[in-house]
């Protein structure tokens, strides 16, 4: 029989070393290369990723190691779609406008 999984709101960076396949001194390292990843730490200073910080890494493992991508390069890529959100939900934000406008 299988054992249910669980989903946890905090992690420590070990478990996280084991779900991404990761050693610890690599997500270190990389917190300070990328700056969408920052794990908040507890009272007694240990990290403690979020389902968020997982995905972030998961996805720079990806794009490192799968991809191709030098560290400047995914680094780079991963601005550039952060910075684009905001920009998508001005032009959704003003179309609804124009739409509001039309339908008064």
């Amino acid at each position: 029989m299988k054992k249910p999984v669980v989903m946890k709101l905090f992690y420590k960076i070990s478990e996280v070393s084991k779900i991404t396949g990761l050693e610890s001194y690599v997500l270190r390292y990389w917190e300070t290369e990328f700056p969408m990843l920052a794990p908040r730490k507890n009272r007694g200073g240990q990290r403690v990723y979020e389902q968020k910080d997982i995905d972030a890494v998961l996805k720079i493992k990806k794009m490192l190691y799968e991809e191709g991508f030098t560290i400047a390069g995914a680094r780079k890529r991963l601005q550039e779609q952060t910075n684009n959100n905001p920009a998508v939900i001005q032009k959704v934000v003003d179309e609804l406008k124009v739409v509001l406008t039309m339908l008064k």
